[in-house]
């Protein structure tokens, strides 16, 4: 589709599994340490930040992507071919246009 991902990038304090800045979506790949209440606490607090800053993020397991590489693209392309958030204006939440 033309679009372009960096892998493990830097947003603000945040290391990302994989974005498109074209379309403000990051890819989180999560491993089994990601279901400990502690690492969820944190994902989620990370996520909610990544949020306000007009990022849609999805996330996929280690299994997803090893057992249903065709359903993990085919959601990624979905995505893809949504409107993308636009960035919020101080005080606003994020939006689709």
């Amino acid at each position: 589709m033309g679009f372009k991902f960096r892998q493990q990038a830097a947003i603000d304090r945040f290391i990302v599994d994989f974005v498109c800045f074209a379309r403000r979506l990051i890819i989180e790949v999560d491993g089994a340490t990601h279901g400990t209440a502690v690492e969820q606490s944190r994902d989620g607090e990370r996520q909610h930040y990544l949020e306000r800053q007009a990022f849609r993020i999805i996330r996929f397991s280690n299994e997803d992507v090893f057992s249903n590489l065709d359903g993990v693209m085919d959601t990624i392309v979905h995505l893809l071919d949504t409107p993308t958030p636009t960035t919020p204006r101080k005080g606003e939440g994020p939006s689709v246009p």
